[in-house]
């Protein structure tokens, strides 16, 4: 139940964030928008984690560099989102994000990469992906 939870604030912090940052790159521009928002988000971390303190930070050395990297999709992640809802809008441009993370994780997880536990492939899920992607194409029309 948590992880669904949490699961829900995501969606509704990513929805936000694409359409706050889409408004902000219309005064200052897509790039300067995409820094601005790692910035404040790097000092947010930072001082969370100043007061929590609940990961072991010498355990750096241990985590691939791959893995050390991840953060950098962020920057991706949110100029991609900006444009997108500049372009086609909010409600499609988060359609299509979400059915491309889903995708995306089932592919992932249907191959075990990056250490995930391999699931087989069942009917059922193709048929959900394939309604899904339906859903999408008849929501632009």
């Amino acid at each position: 139940m948590k992880g669904a939870l949490f699961s829900l604030f995501g969606g509704l912090c990513i929805t936000m964030q694409g359409i706050f940052n889409a408004r902000m790159s219309d005064a200052i521009g897509g790039w300067h928008t995409t820094s601005m928002v790692h910035i404040i988000a790097f000092i947010i971390a930072m001082s969370i984690y100043m007061n929590v303190r609940d990961g072991k930070g010498r355990s750096f050395k241990k985590v691939p560099f791959l893995y050390l990297i991840g953060g950098s999709f962020g920057v991706i992640v949110v100029f991609s989102e900006l444009t997108a809802i500049h372009k086609i809008g909010p409600a499609s441009a988060i359609a299509i994000l979400l059915v491309s993370q889903i995708l995306t994780a089932f592919v992932i997880e249907s191959k075990g990469w990056f250490g995930e536990r391999k699931i087989p492939i069942t009917l059922r899920q193709g048929v959900g992906l394939t309604m899904m992607l339906v859903g999408v194409i008849l929501f632009q029309l």
